[in-house]
């Protein structure tokens, strides 16, 4: 088992009109996975989203997929909760439908509380979110609580892993970038790597652990809020750098999967951390 790599979304070089013919592109590109984006809702069709997943099979592509980006286990209103659990259910749905296996979840917002107090809120929202999509019939689709990188959200990396021993299913999506914009720059190079890997391990178990999902992309920062906007790898202004990650994951020999989020290159610069990555196992 080695660590696979693919974009969020269709970079600005894909070719096509459809994602439909994604796999394939992405395959050609010489990555593994792709993660279909459902941010701004849950609006594919089942026809299109059946005929995604056969190309995926056909090209040997992994499917994830994105929940819309308005979820909030934080919020303590019943309607709220509901609406969420539904944001949720429709993904697995979607997810299903394509045969993808991981769904990635926003945490969700402090809305003027303490951490403690929005996590105490969060806590048996994601529950609810388990037993209904256990209900629904999607209990073998892998929640992935994201980390988030503004720093008014739930989210950052020992909230998402606590979120994570609610139930062995869930694992973590490990948003370096955002973790990096929330600490204000701090959560960069060799030496954070290996702490954030060894807080995972120490957490869920190396077996949990090896195969965490991921986001990756620099992104740029403000003093005040953390998370601004997602570069590119050929700005070089703000980082993360990918270079660290990749070795300490080699060294590890973990596979998890990496899906990068740069604006617009992000097939590219998956393939530049793929590179990294191969490089590093030698």
């Amino acid at each position: 088992m080695s660590a696979v790599f693919g974009p969020a979304g269709n970079a600005d070089s894909f070719p096509y009109k459809s994602s439909v013919d994604a796999p394939k592109w992405i395959a050609a590109q010489g990555l593994d996975v792709y993660e279909y984006q459902c941010g701004k809702g849950v609006n594919v069709r089942e026809e299109t989203a059946q005929k995604l997943g056969a190309a995926a099979r056909e090209a040997g592509i992994a499917l994830s997929l994105h929940a819309p980006y308005f979820i909030n286990l934080a919020n303590p209103n019943p309607e709220s909760l509901q609406k969420t659990i539904g944001y949720i259910v429709s993904a697995c749905e979607a997810a299903e439908w394509m045969g993808a296996r991981r769904v990635v979840i926003h945490s969700g917002a402090l809305m003027k509380r303490t951490r403690r107090e929005a996590m105490e809120i969060a806590i048996p929202s994601l529950k609810a979110v388990i037993a209904a999509c256990d209900e629904a019939g999607y209990g073998h689709i892998a929640l992935c609580p994201e980390t988030m990188g503004k720093i008014n959200q739930l989210g950052d990396l020992d909230e998402v892993l606590e979120l994570c021993t609610l139930d062995e299913r869930l694992i973590p999506t490990v948003d370096f970038g955002h973790l990096y914009a929330r600490t204000l720059g701090e959560l960069e190079g060799h030496e954070a790597c290996v702490k954030m890997l060894d807080r995972i391990q120490e957490v869920l178990g190396e077996n949990r652990a090896r195969t965490f999902h991921s986001h990756f992309s620099k992104i740029q920062f403000t003093p005040n809020g953390g998370e601004k906007m997602h570069l590119t790898f050929q700005q070089e202004d703000f980082g993360p750098d990918p270079a660290p990650l990749m070795a300490e994951v080699a060294r590890r020999n973990w596979s998890p999967t990496f899906i990068c989020e740069s604006a617009g290159t992000q097939a590219e610069d998956a393939l530049t951390m793929k590179r990294m990555y191969l490089e590093a196992r030698g």
